[in-house]
């Protein structure tokens, strides 16, 4: 599985967001600080995936995003929500994707 290109300290911070803004939610990383394309300036791309129904929508997104952006992270952070992307999308991110939080798992996230 691919490893986060995240820096433990931001992903304490990350995780610490996820856990109160969305403690249910599957939160999976995308993009270039998955697929090794990344820089230290690269913003974070997640998608969060609703344990109860992966096409229902996650209503506490707002909170989690105003949370994120009013962190000390000092990356910008794009989330999206599994259930309102397109299904050609959610088969792009399958392919490569790095688990960041799995609410149903007992192992920690793997970080570069």
């Amino acid at each position: 599985m691919p490893k986060l290109d995240l820096q433990a300290y931001h992903l304490r911070l990350l995780l610490t967001a996820l856990k109160k803004h969305a403690p249910h939610a599957e939160a999976w990383a995308y993009g270039s600080r998955v697929n090794g394309s990344g820089h230290e300036g690269s913003d974070l791309d997640l998608v969060l995936r609703n344990p109860d129904g992966l096409d229902q929508p996650l209503p506490q997104l707002d909170a989690l995003r105003a949370a994120l952006s009013e962190s000390d992270l000092p990356i910008l952070v794009e989330v999206l929500d599994w259930a309102r992307i397109p299904p050609d999308f959610r088969q792009e991110i399958e392919r490569e994707h790095a688990v960041v939080l799995d609410p149903a798992a007992a192992h920690s996230p793997a970080v570069k």
